[in-house]
């Protein structure tokens, strides 16, 4: 025993050596676009991805019912909500229910038919455990990670030697300070997440989202271009938590930035943590910033809603004052803390697609301050593909927020998103029904069809989190789950996707997904609309 904790305590220099931002030559290309489309590389991804889904796609489309035309296919998305490990879990299933790898049922080979694909939040968490493991199943990261990883809490790893973890984690914030970097909550929040997420040594802390793009399943267009989303905090003005209209930032393996128009920017994933002024470098540029784990902890960062004098719907007060105590070693904690913090490749930088905002004058800020995605009330990340240059048709929404005293949705999170675009402007959105509505109509246990009818929206098919096998509404803040609650949830989400094994569902999803292609669908489908279309 003495020996085996000797020998990791040597390899813990190591492992500091791989989460430490790296200073170096700068690339030819310029490290800030203007948003006027998608990238370059994200449009090559784009296009090679498509020609694979749509093969997919017409697979599985003719073995549902062999009456769908088959020969104009839409663009599909798939996004997982926030909620921790219950919205890790329940989109596990759902994706499950999904991949014709790993189940067999009405909708499997539907993912092998998505062509992006979206978290935020704990739905970052799943997003990042599929992409950071080249994306095997969701039976194989079950067995050979999630279950003895989630029976132990997230502050206890006993899975681990808890000690040399913890001896990794802060030597690796206190080696990222001394390089000259701001380091706040996020970094050992991130780190410890990772050992729950990733595989490979030391929690996966050489794994980069920008090394997404090096997986042998990315390289081979067989996997969905995967985004994830965080929003920024006006903390200049005294802001604590984002407001509903908060800007909301994108990272993908090629790009950070937002399409919102007080920012309307982009730049390289690979190069976050460089310093920039007015579109340019200033001295070398950083790489590894952008630690897989970092970024994933971004996404969920509610330490901010501790600077609100009352108490936050889901605490995170032990969690907060455990990863106080370990960064109180490296620095005093302050308010900064309580954000993830970047430094602003934006700054002093006007894109010419933006429209300043003086209201929200991020140009003029040093460092950008992200915390996660769904604290404006948006906890499902369909703003990214509502982009006109992505070409998005059909939108498949896994919804596991907690609106309700239950923890379950009531379709709060997604009427705001369909407010918000109005203000963002994003026309695609579809008409969105109240909360009462929701409540009054059955939505919030049900698929529901949004947008039908309309050629000029997007469809969303939205599947909320319901109790079909399992009671699936966990409080977001539980960091324990045994392996038979893994194993439930899991399954209790297969039932979500394939709405509690309905014979007809496949068929119904096949006729949402082609409903405004022009293409020929099965007479079937005039049922199926009539049973899971909203009207307004």
């Amino acid at each position: 025993m003495i020996s085996q904790l000797l020998l990791s305590l040597f390899l813990v220099v190591q492992a500091v050596a791989d989460y430490v931002p790296v200073k170096g030559a700068c690339p030819t290309t310029s490290l800030v676009r203007p948003a006027d489309g998608i990238s370059d590389d994200e449009e090559t991804f784009r296009v090679a991805r498509k020609a694979v889904a749509d093969q997919a796609l017409r697979k599985w489309l003719l073995k549902t019912n062999s009456a769908f035309g088959t020969a104009e296919l839409p663009t599909v998305a798939l996004t997982t909500s926030g909620g921790g490990y219950r919205s890790l879990l329940s989109g596990a299933g759902v994706i499950q229910a999904l991949d014709g790898r790993d189940s067999a049922v009405s909708t499997s080979g539907l993912y092998q038919a998505l062509t992006y694909q979206a978290g935020l939040s704990g739905g970052s968490w799943l997003l990042s455990s599929l992409a950071s493991n080249n994306y095997p199943t969701v039976s194989y990261l079950k067995e050979k990670l999630w279950k003895d990883a989630f029976q132990h809490s997230l502050l206890d790893p006993g899975f681990l030697l808890a000690a040399v973890t913890y001896g990794e984690i802060l030597n690796s914030v206190i080696k990222k300070e001394a390089a000259g970097f701001d380091t706040t909550l996020t970094d050992p929040w991130g780190r410890l997440l990772s050992y729950q997420l990733l595989q490979g040594s030391w929690g996966g802390i050489s794994t980069t989202l920008s090394s997404v793009a090096g997986v042998s399943n990315f390289t081979s267009h067989a996997v969905p271009f995967p985004i994830i989303t965080a929003l920024g905090t006006k903390t200049w003005l005294g802001e604590c938590v984002p407001g509903p209209n908060a800007t909301t930032y994108e990272f993908s393996p090629y790009e950070f930035g937002s399409f919102d128009r007080d920012v309307s920017a982009f730049t390289p994933t690979k190069y976050l943590g460089t310093t920039m002024k007015s579109g340019k470098p200033v001295g070398k540029c950083t790489t590894n910033y952008d630690n897989l784990g970092y970024i994933l902890g971004t996404s969920s960062n509610l330490f901010n809603e501790l600077c609100v004098p009352v108490p936050a719907q889901n605490s995170t007060t032990d969690l907060a004052e455990t990863l106080t105590a370990l960064l109180d070693r490296v620095h005093e904690v302050t308010n900064s803390d309580l954000y993830a913090t970047y430094r602003n490749p934006f700054y002093e930088y006007t894109s010419s697609t933006a429209t300043p905002n003086i209201a929200n004058n991020i140009s003029a800020e040093e460092n950008l301050s992200l915390v996660d995605g769904g604290e404006s009330l948006q906890n499902n990340p369909i703003f990214p593909f509502l982009q006109p240059s992505r070409n998005i048709s059909v939108i498949l929404v896994n919804d596991n927020s907690a609106d309700t005293s239950s923890n379950y949705p009531n379709g709060s999170e997604i009427l705001t998103t369909y407010v918000q675009s109005f203000n963002a402007g994003l026309t695609r959105m579809p008409f969105i029904p109240s909360v009462e509505t929701f409540v009054s109509e059955g939505l919030t246990t049900k698929a529901t069809f949004f947008g039908c009818g309309d050629p000029d929206k997007v469809t969303i098919v939205y599947l909320p989190n319901t109790a079909y096998s399992f009671a699936s509404g966990v409080a977001t803040a539980q960091l324990v789950y045994s392996e038979k609650q893994t194993d439930s949830m899991i399954a209790n989400g297969v039932q979500i996707g394939t709405q509690g094994g309905d014979s007809a569902w496949g068929t119904c999803l096949g006729c949402a997904i082609m409903m405004k292609t022009g293409q020929t669908l099965p007479s079937a489908c005039k049922a199926c609309f009539e049973k899971y279309c909203y009207y307004d």
